[in-house]
This record gives C-alpha cells, structure tokens and sequence, in this order.
C-alpha cells in the first residue's frame, strides 16, 4: 500500500479539510492545524447539486486532481502550487464513527475517500502550550481526504476561467450562494499562511467580484446589495498559525465543554436535514 493510501494508526482519525471544511469544521474535533498535501492540484471542477447548487442548476465547489493527471489536461489556469494547503483535524476517539457518518452525508455528492500524507505549516510545534495544534509523535500525518476523482458523474474538468467564474456568480443551492463559497475559501486560505494563498481560488474570485460590480453598476436582477457585501465580510476567519481568532477561542471553548459535557450528535438522515444541522452549528 502507497503512502498516499496508508490508513492513519490505530486511535488516531485526522481529516484532511481543502474546502469548506477550513472554514466549517466538522463536530467533535480537538486539535486544528494548517499545513499542506502534496501531488495534488486544487480545482473547481466539481458540480454541486447539494450545497451550492441544485439538480437543475448545479453549482461548482472544490476536488483534489492527481498532479499527474492535471498535468496531461489543458487547463485554462496553467499553473498550480506544489503544495495543497488546508487543515487537518483530529477527531475525539469516542466521536470518530459519528463525524464518519455526518461526513459521509455531507460530501455524498461524488466524492470517495482516500488518503494522504499532511504536512503542518512549519510554525506548529509541540513548544507551545496551546493544545488544539499539538502534533502527534509520528510525522506527517495521515489523514483522510475526500476527493471528487474524475471517474466521478459530478467531475465536470477543465472550464474557461471567466465561464466558470460567471457560472459561480449565478448559482445558489440550500448551503447558499455559490460565491459566498468561493470567497470564503479564499479568505480561509490567505489567512492560513503567507504562502497558502492558491492562484485558481484567487484568479475565480476576482472574476466572481468584477461580475458582481458589474451587475451591481447595471441594475441587473441579482446585483449584490450592500448588505450582501457586508455579510460577505463577515464569514468565519479561519485560525491563523500564529495568532487565535475569536470565532476559533469559541471552538475552543466548546471543545472544553464537550470534554465536561455529554454532547448530543444528532444523526441526519438526508441532505436537507444536515443542512439545517450545519447551519445551527
């Protein structure tokens, strides 16, 4: 078996989050740490009909591609960084079949999982005294990743980057609007690392912004409103490897109480309801 497939040790379940989950973790996890994969290529190039789009207008949301496969494509966005970046968190041992059964519904739409080497930003280490970026004695860490391969019916592959970027712009599903996904990944990844920021996201994202103002400055149906521009601005930061935010000094705080208290995991059993799961969360 590979080391890309090797699954993690006994009693140790890290997940490998290059997505939403930066910025919406999943329950139940005690330590947090930014840090990068490599041999993979960060794409939109996943259709979402369950989150960010619908089965009639499906929405566009992240994969992992193999960097040897990428390499044999045309892509309009002819460059990718070596490193993946993103976050790995560890589950709580008792909690690990729970969040298994609430990941599987939430990235039920194509993806499969797999496994990869994670390597921690270089500014986590076991000198501080802060315990949600403790790191395990065996490095790098293994963790478990979901991917949308491209066999997958939801892979929709290279786009023209300013088709796509419009294409984000329209669509919507029950988790929201497709830009507030895309923005947000953006400002997850700048404010991981100096050098997590990823050129795809970026380049989308100004697109996304350009079409915005545009539509804004024309008065079409759907322009974005100054309201909507200010809840933008307010989507969860995401911890920094120096600095602790407030919204994850919360995190914390749940995750003390979760050790004193019974924690109740609510089992969904369809999409619709882990939506509403997520946005109480």
């Amino acid at each position: 078996m590979s080391a890309e497939n090797a699954q993690p040790e006994a009693n140790e379940f890290w997940l490998f989050g290059y997505g939403s989950l930066i910025w919406k973790p999943p329950p139940h996890f005690d330590r947090r740490i930014p840090g990068w994969v490599t041999g993979y290529v960060r794409r939109f190039w996943q259709a979402s009909e369950d989150h960010r789009g619908t089965p009639e207008a499906p929405g566009r949301v992240v994969t992992l591609i193999s960097r040897e496969y990428w390499e044999q494509l045309t892509d309009h966005h002819d460059s990718a960084p070596e490193k993946v970046w993103g976050v790995a968190y560890r589950i709580i041992p008792e909690r690990v079949a729970e969040v298994k059964e609430y990941l599987d519904i939430r990235e039920i739409n194509g993806y499969t999982i797999h496994y990869t080497p994670f390597h921690a930003a270089p500014s986590i280490n076991n000198k501080t005294s802060d315990p949600l970026t403790a790191l395990p004695k065996k490095l790098p860490i293994q963790t478990l990743v979901y991917i949308g391969t491209p066999e997958n019916e939801q892979f929709v592959g290279p786009q023209d980057h300013q088709k796509l970027a419009e294409h984000i712009y329209r669509s919507k599903g029950p988790s929201g609007l497709n830009r507030d996904y895309l923005w947000g990944l953006e400002q997850a990844l700048n404010e991981l690392s100096p050098e997590s920021g990823d050129e795809h996201v970026t380049d989308l994202s100004d697109r996304v912004r350009a079409v915005a103002t545009a539509a804004a400055a024309g008065g079409k149906e759907g322009a974005v409103t100054a309201s909507q521009t200010d809840k933008e601005k307010q989507i969860l930061r995401a911890q920094s490897p120096v600095h602790v935010s407030p919204e994850v000094s919360s995190l914390e705080r749940q995750h003390e109480q979760q050790h004193h208290h019974h924690h109740e995991f609510r089992k969904v059993s369809s999409i619709d309801e882990q939506e509403e799961t997520e946005k109480a969360s």
